[in-house]
């Protein structure tokens, strides 16, 4: 008989109360829960552990949860993570986004909305892992660069860039329609799983990024198409 290892979420929220609450049902549900109650204790347990999923609490002592997801990053780049807080403001949902956080839940929230987040966010991260065999690990040509979907790596002679999983995912799905449109609709829902207001504007931010990153060849061009979506464009 086998047996498969749970799940590892790295939980840090410096409300003890809340934090008891949501390690216990989070347990019930199977998942192994790695806890902490402030940023850098978190930060340890995440280097520590082998992690599936964070979920952060924004309003952090010592080091916020804003700071703990961007280093978090810097290690992994492709760890999903959750942001809760007590804050519904426009801008601190956006930082999140840009930060390429997966969900985004204000507080106070039931432990079952908790769980269906948890659930829909490894599932679309296990379809991207999984998702056929076809181009998956394949090295993609684009004008000068070469992007290593599998390894998160753009390569270029103009230098090596780091990818996160969203814009490597982002860019893929660009390259598939290659000189043709791909609608925000599209791009939401296969790379977000979602085409919520806020995650569509985190999406914009993603465009410039990945602008930044192909801007070095004149012939390689991310162009927006106004009220339809993006278009990346190769001149062969």
């Amino acid at each position: 008989m086998t047996t498969t290892n749970p799940m590892s979420i790295l939980l840090v929220e410096d409300d003890s109360n809340l934090l008891m609450v949501l390690q216990d049902f989070l347990e019930l549900m199977s998942y192994k829960v790695i806890s902490a109650t402030e940023g850098y204790e978190g930060l340890a347990a995440f280097k520590t552990h082998d992690i599936n999923l964070c979920i952060l609490d924004v309003m952090l002592p010592k080091l916020d949860g804003f700071s703990l997801a961007k280093q978090i990053r810097e290690i992994n780049a492709e760890i999903p993570i959750i942001f809760l807080t007590a804050k519904s403001l426009k801008e601190d949902r956006l930082k999140g986004f840009q930060l390429g956080c997966d969900d985004y839940i204000t507080k106070p929230f039931s432990t079952e909305e908790l769980q269906l987040r948890i659930k829909a966010i490894l599932r679309r991260c296990m379809k991207s892992d999984f998702h056929g065999n076809d181009n998956h690990n394949k090295i993609i040509q684009i004008g000068r660069f070469a992007l290593d979907s599998k390894n998160l790596i753009l390569h270029s002679d103009f230098g090596d860039q780091t990818l996160t999983r969203k814009e490597s995912a982002l860019l893929k799905l660009l390259f598939e329609r290659k000189n043709q449109v791909l609608t925000r609709e599209e791009a939401l829902q296969k790379v977000w799983g979602d085409s919520d207001y806020f995650i569509g504007r985190s999406m914009d931010v993603f465009i410039v990024k990945l602008r930044k990153f192909l801007k070095e060849d004149p012939n390689v061009s991310i162009t927006n198409i106004h009220g339809v979506g993006f278009k990346l464009e190769v001149k062969e």
